[in-house]
């Protein structure tokens, strides 16, 4: 379990959202806060409003589809600030796209950005947290890395792989001193949901205020629970589990009746 206050925490995708808004409330309880996003304007406006609390926070700017540069900024913030004490891979793109009209390269590009970069940076920084021997690696995954989503298979893969990586982890490290937790978000009211050249999402209801998932990451960090979902979904994974089959053929009707 990680105390927050005092702590060094990296948070990618902190420029909106959810990232945002864990990096502010992290600064307001006394962290000092790293914070990682491709636009500069939006991410120095968020660190201005954590030095308020945590002077000592600092921001990088680049894409995190770019695998060298998430493995050097890792390295980077580890030797800014002297150590990590939390790694917060949070950085999502959407792909809202039928499978149909996928190409190979809409999967890639997704898969960099959501699995293979939050790869990249905890295997750059858990040698360093392994030989202080604590420290913690939380992965904001998804809903959609328990459950398949009509025409979101190639975020759905991403969050797949990042929820069955974030398992392993844990079980590897178990007992290392370095923690590993896994968040599911559901639907939550971030930019992910209007991002231009994406297919309008099926999904209509309601949405959650990005603050709840920050307040649970920061009560999963004092937390001795592996996975957290963000409002709690779980019934829905249940569903599933109970009856695979009729759920997928059941979210394959739902869906074609929210298509245009």
């Amino acid at each position: 379990m990680i105390e927050v206050a005092g702590a060094t925490v990296l948070v990618t995708g902190a420029s909106s959202g959810i990232g945002a808004a864990l990096a502010s409330a992290l600064a307001e309880r006394g962290a000092t806060v790293g914070l990682v996003a491709r636009r500069a304007d939006r991410l120095a406006e968020v660190l201005e409003r954590c030095q308020v609390h945590a002077p000592g926070s600092r921001m990088w700017v680049g894409d995190l589809g770019d695998l060298r540069w998430a493995e050097q900024v890792a390295a980077e913030a580890w030797d800014a600030f002297g150590h990590v004490d939390v790694l917060v891979n949070n950085a999502a793109i959407p792909k809202v796209r039928a499978v149909t009209s996928l190409a190979p390269v809409d999967v890639e590009m997704t898969m960099a950005v959501n699995f293979f970069s939050p790869v990249r940076m905890t295997l750059v920084l858990l040698p360093r947290l392994l030989a202080r021997g604590r420290g913690a690696i939380v992965n904001v995954a998804s809903m959609g890395g328990r459950v398949g989503i009509i025409h979101e298979a190639a975020y759905a893969a991403s969050k797949f792989a990042l929820t069955g990586w974030s398992e392993s982890l844990f079980i590897d490290l178990h007992g290392t001193g370095v923690d590993v937790r896994l968040i599911q978000p559901g639907p939550i009211d971030t930019e992910i949901w209007d991002r231009p050249g994406e297919e309008r999402a099926v999904y209509d209801g309601p949405l959650e205020p990005p603050a709840v998932v920050a307040e649970g990451i920061i009560a999963a960090l004092g937390s001795d629970r592996f996975e957290h979902f963000l409002p709690d979904l779980k019934w829905v994974l249940d569903a599933k589990n109970a009856d695979i089959d009729a759920f997928l053929v059941g979210s394959a009707q739902m869906g074609k009746r929210g298509d245009p």
